[in-house]
């Protein structure tokens, strides 16, 4: 049921859209409490969103550098143990040739910055086209609502959208929207549920458990990345559904085709997580350069605490 409140920022959205909640930072939705896979860092002092395209960078120095490479990197090795170095230095410089193009390119290009919450300076911070937006915990107007789409071979599709309302530092007259999180393949259950872990994080944590107490134990949050961050992890999943099975049917019966099936996938795609977990490292550690200086010393542990609208205050006064 859409709850109607004129004074909210998002109201007009909200109006349009066929079930939504305003949110705010102070008070529950009474959503289960949910991690989504966009969640990339989960720390003491901050918390960063995948954005745009970001999840993606990789994939093709995975495709080309760890499959196809990692093919002729095996030949070479064969060759210089059959004693034919002509050919494994000619499969090795093969090799170089599918990983050294795409891997430069995917870490040389600029990277979409990560959305960030920080819990020391209780804020919001986001890039876009080399402006940044920063938005105050304490009262950031947020919204989560359904939505549906049609498309000519998928039909009518729902979703769910969690957005919150920024403004440019220095010029808070300019607004922009974000997603905390792709819409696509979540119900509005599933968004309420996030916005209840950030809320969890910024008011009571770093760590906290499923309830969104505050804890002193960092197993329910860490456990929680671990199961959506499973990119090169599926040997790990599937050999454990092995053993789970194996010990419930007290070894008798317990292997399943589909699990073998899927183990041996994940074997097979091991060089390619491996190589595109490594290069989306890379990118993403030359793109926190980018933040500006100010927001850089704020995610450490001992930079400064003021906000970024207390500066702006400050400045017009």
């Amino acid at each position: 049921m859409t709850i109607n409140n004129p004074a909210h920022p998002l109201s007009q959205r909200l109006a349009q859209a066929l079930d939504g909640y305003p949110l705010q930072a102070d008070r529950s939705t009474g959503a289960a409490l949910m991690c989504i896979p966009e969640v990339e860092e989960h720390t003491e002092h901050y918390l960063a969103i995948e954005h745009g395209d970001s999840a993606h960078r990789g994939m093709l120095t995975g495709a080309l550098g760890g499959m196809l490479g990692g093919g002729f990197l095996l030949f070479a090795v064969a060759f210089a143990l059959d004693g034919r170095l002509d050919s494994a230095l000619m499969a090795l410089l093969i090799a170089l040739g599918f990983f050294l193009p795409a891997f430069l390119w995917e870490i040389l290009r600029p990277m979409p910055l990560p959305i960030l919450f920080n819990r020391r300076t209780r804020e919001l911070y986001f890039e876009q086209d080399g402006q940044l937006y920063h938005s105050p915990w304490d009262g950031i107007a947020a919204a989560a609502y359904s939505v549906d789409t049609v498309g000519p071979y998928t039909g009518r599709m729902g979703h769910a959208a969690l957005e919150a309302l920024l403004h440019r530092y220095g010029h808070p007259e300019e607004q922009v929207l974000i997603n905390l999180g792709s819409p696509l393949g979540k119900s509005l259950p599933m968004q309420l549920g996030f916005w209840e872990y950030l809320r969890a994080y910024m008011n009571n944590g770093p760590w906290f458990d499923e309830q969104g107490h505050p804890s002193d134990s960092r197993s329910f949050n860490l456990g929680m990345l671990d199961v959506h961050q499973t990119k090169g992890q599926m040997v790990r999943l599937y050999w454990g559904l092995i053993r789970k099975e194996y010990e419930a049917n007290n070894g008798r019966n317990f292997l399943k085709g589909a699990h073998v099936i899927l183990l041996l996938g994940g074997i097979f795609f091991l060089p390619f997580h491996a190589v595109q977990n490594f290069t989306y490292a890379i990118a993403k550690r030359r793109s926190r350069s980018r933040w500006p200086e100010l927001i850089r010393e704020r995610l450490e542990a001992d930079g400064p605490t003021s906000r970024l609208v207390d500066l702006e205050q400050r400045q017009a006064g």
